[in-house]
């Protein structure tokens, strides 16, 4: 059973920092692409970032180009966004996803993933 476990959510001030931590669990961790995407209230989910299997390979949204860091651990089975200089519109549910179709590269659709269930970052004064 396939398991995406995410933490570090939290309330934050406008230009802080937070890092958020997904451990995944029944899948082959380092044959995947990971990615980070998020959801505001009444909207939809959009891509924030993803990286490749072997980490050498990464895709930002432009929103959080220079700000947001993806990086991964295969060791330890663990995908991390370091997030900084936090804006209010920042503000959503973030959710880590195993590709599915790691095959096709890295890409910013939203379907064909496995799923976390999602932690809650407010960045707000």
């Amino acid at each position: 059973q396939v398991q995406l476990v995410e933490s570090g959510g939290g309330l934050v001030q406008p230009g802080g920092s937070l890092r958020l931590s997904c451990a995944a669990s029944g899948l082959t961790f380092s044959n995947l692409n990971m990615a980070w995407f998020r959801q505001a209230p009444g909207k939809e989910r959009e891509f924030v970032a993803a990286i490749s299997w072997s980490g050498g390979m990464t895709l930002y949204t432009d929103s959080v180009k220079g700000r947001f860091t993806i990086s991964r651990d295969n060791a330890k089975s663990t995908v991390y966004l370091q997030m900084n200089s936090l804006k209010p519109e920042d503000t959503a549910v973030y959710y880590c996803a195993a590709d599915r179709r790691s095959a096709l590269g890295l890409r910013r659709e939203t379907q064909n993933y496995y799923w976390g269930q999602g932690t809650q970052v407010t960045v707000s004064s």
